[in-house]
């Protein structure tokens, strides 16, 4: 199965004020007196934003040993035991800091190869963890250097082939690193590549290169590296085409594939004949996800995602197991890992109202056993539903999104005799990220505290083709804005909020929008949370981490400016929060990593110092060990706390009563800290 079918996602942000809580007196608004009445219990912050207990679970290539992440040590960390045996699950790392964000079996069915970076830098790191000695390894470890793994084979069960950007910040040379010795091997000195496709025998057969108007061109690659020009990709396609893999010999090229059409297809492309098939394709959303076969290489199904998941399958052989999988559970089937011969599978069903639940699958059988929910503590807690609605933004695109009510809330109740308030969640990205049905423990934490919760796949949100995502183009802080304007109005008109009791709130492109809300359209939200968002696009675009160079004439042509011309920075300001601090008239909630590549610290301290400037008062806190959101569970606890009392303030929300909320956590109240500690009762 492929990871997710785009792999670019990386592409996708002070002064003595608060003198008393009565700062943000006048702007705040009173919790109404007709707001509905809300009787579920609180469910615990600790639960909802803590990590969860079961999470990536896989096999080793052989089938006999099966592995996921899970606390230990306070962090995630990968476990390891015999195949479907809970009891002989044991901690494999020893992670303390942030714990392990990725990892995945050597084809020699004893190591366990892992990721982590320094405090959120991403500045990725390759370890390896031998499964019967415990002895644990660094395989590519280096300062300021990001690692990233190339390829994987069975042909090679002890090597993996990795990428490393020490020579040059910009793009990543290819080496050949073996897992047991760590000794690193030159492949490829490169300085011209964004990206590679490698066949089973370790063979570099395509490199991508991006072009300077924004496109890519992809190219095949003979032994020496001798480049022939393969197909281009415009840059209006270059969101969703891509070439995924090759097939077991080498000669079928799969991609993901919107040139000439608007949703991309998955499609597949004969190296020798240059002949083109399409395997899969939906008229409203974009290839989403692959089946692959782990040995032949063939696809045998293909999934799109409009509201919900979508799996068609066209390999008769696995039909009967999918056909007994989704008669055994209600959610949305994926399946995660398989044995190399295919006897046993691990598969996941995604819900909105219950963390996601776990099989361990015996084709032979045709049987499938129950592991765990990622969040068991989840089981017996109130959780509300997700619906799918779909909006219709004021030039008639329809914006699929995603509405989490209360559950004390009926929608025959809503009809005018029951408004809530609306927290609008904005996601991140925005090219590469889309809004998904099923469960989310933001939503829910909102809905349990009595709101509304409203996600929205604005224009420019991955994966419903090319020509929603090309509307962006040049509209971040107006199109894209009024996308989240018309959503709020239209929450409205349904009798689910009120004008006077809407907040907004996300994280990266989403805290930007937070920004400018709060900037640029003051009077539509009550209050706003933004979690690393870009203040300003031009001091954004001009920090970019050095491996996103590649992709800056496409960032050009997606926020509508040229940085480095005096016209640009014009625009750019026209687009920026930054520039229209001064509309701030309602509470604001700044939270940042100090270690942020993408986004940062400088985006939250400049906006920060305008307000204290102009003597408008502004909650900021600050991480010094977390990078593009919060990793740390005890960061991610202390600052949702946080959250939830100044949400509490604003719309009138329910408030869990502190507890261990900041243990361990290395939280920084840089602005604000009186008014938090008014709303925690800490005063």
């Amino acid at each position: 199965m492929f990871q997710r079918i785009n792999k670019f996602a990386c592409f996708t942000l002070f002064c003595c004020l608060f003198m008393s809580s009565a700062s943000f007196a006048s702007s705040t608004p009173n919790p109404a007196s007709n707001t509905p009445s809300n009787s579920d219990p609180l469910i615990p912050r600790a639960i909802l934003f803590g990590d969860p207990e079961f999470i990536q679970v896989r096999l080793s290539a052989d089938g006999k040993h099966m592995s996921y992440l899970g606390p230990s040590n306070g962090v995630l960390n990968v476990w390891v035991g015999d195949y479907n045996k809970k009891e002989s699950m044991r901690p494999i790392t020893q992670n303390k800091e942030r714990g392990i964000a990725d990892y995945f079996w050597a084809y020699n069915n004893e190591h366990i190869i892992f990721f982590d970076d320094n405090k959120g830098s991403e500045d990725w790191r390759i370890y390896s963890a031998d499964i019967k000695t415990g002895e644990l390894k660094t395989l590519a470890s280096f300062k300021k250097v990001q690692a990233r793994v190339v390829a994987v084979s069975r042909n090679f069960p002890d090597e993996i082939l990795i990428g490393l950007n020490q020579r040059r910040e910009d793009l990543h040379d290819i080496y050949r690193l073996n897992v047991r010795t760590a000794a690193l091997t030159p492949v490829y000195e490169n300085n011209e590549f964004l990206d590679f496709v490698v066949d089973d025998n370790y063979n570099v057969r395509l490199g991508v290169i991006t072009d300077p108007d924004g496109g890519r061109t992809v190219y095949t690659l003979d032994d020496k590296f001798n480049k022939t020009k393969l197909f281009k990709i415009n840059y209006e396609d270059s969101f969703a085409t891509e070439p995924l893999s090759l097939n077991k010999t080498g000669e079928i090229l799969y991609l993901l594939d919107n040139r000439g059409r608007d949703t991309a297809a998955l499609t597949a492309l004969n190296l020798k004949t240059q002949k083109l098939e399409v395997i899969g394709e939906d008229s409203r959303a974009d290839m989403s996800d692959a089946i692959l076969h782990p040995t032949e290489k063939t696809i045998q199904g293909y999934a799109s995602t409009y509201e919900r998941i979508k799996w068609t399958i066209i390999d008769k052989t696995i039909q009967p197991d999918i056909d007994y999988l989704n008669k055994l559970h209600k959610g949305d089937l994926t399946i995660t890992s398989r044995s190399l011969d295919d006897k046993h599978w691990i598969v996941a069903y995604l819900q909105d109202n219950s963390s996601h639940q776990y099989y361990a699958y015996d084709r032979q059988a045709r049987h499938a056993t129950y592991l765990f929910a990622s969040k068991p503590k989840l089981d017996n807690q109130p959780l509300t539903t997700m619906e799918p609605v779909i909006i219709q933004s004021r030039d008639n695109l329809p914006l699929v999104s995603y509405l989490s009510l209360p559950r004390f809330i009926t929608a025959q109740g809503l009809k005018g005799k029951m408004p809530v308030p609306l927290v609008m969640y904005v996601h991140g990205g925005p090219n590469y990220i889309r809004d998904d049905w099923g469960y989310s423990g933001t939503h829910q934490w909102l809905a349990n505290r009595g709101y509304a919760v409203l996600s929205v796949n604005y224009r420019g949100s991955a994966g419903f083709g090319k020509k929603f995502v090309t509307a962006s183009n040049g509209e971040w802080g107006a199109k894209m804005h009024d996308d989240i304007l018309d959503a709020v109005n239209w929450a409205i008109k349904q009798g689910i909020t009120t004008p006077d009791k809407v907040a907004i709130m996300g994280g990266s492109y989403g805290g930007y929008e937070t920004l400018v809300g709060m900037t640029m359209t003051p009077e539509v939200f009550a209050c706003g949370i933004d979690i690393v968002g870009m203040s300003s696009l031009a001091t954004m675009m001009k920090t970019i981490p050095a491996y996103w160079k590649p992709f800056y004439a496409l960032m050009k042509i997606k926020i509508g400016a040229d940085p480095d011309t005096e016209e640009g920075l014009k625009f750019l300001a026209s687009r920026s929060p930054l520039s229209f601090v001064e509309n701030i008239k309602k509470p604001l909630l700044i939270g940042q990593g100090a270690n942020d590549p993408r986004v940062k610290q400088e985006e939250s301290e400049q906006i920060v110092s305008a307000m204290v400037a102009k003597n408008i008062p502004i909650i900021y806190i600050l991480y010094p060990d977390e990078g593009h959101g919060f990793a740390r569970p005890e960061n991610r606890l202390s600052f949702y706390t946080n959250a939830e009392a100044f949400l509490a303030r604003c719309l009138g929300g329910k408030l869990e009563p502190l507890g261990k909320d900041f243990e361990n956590s290395s939280i920084e109240i840089k602005n604000g800290k009186d008014y938090l500690d008014n709303l925690l009762g800490l005063k």
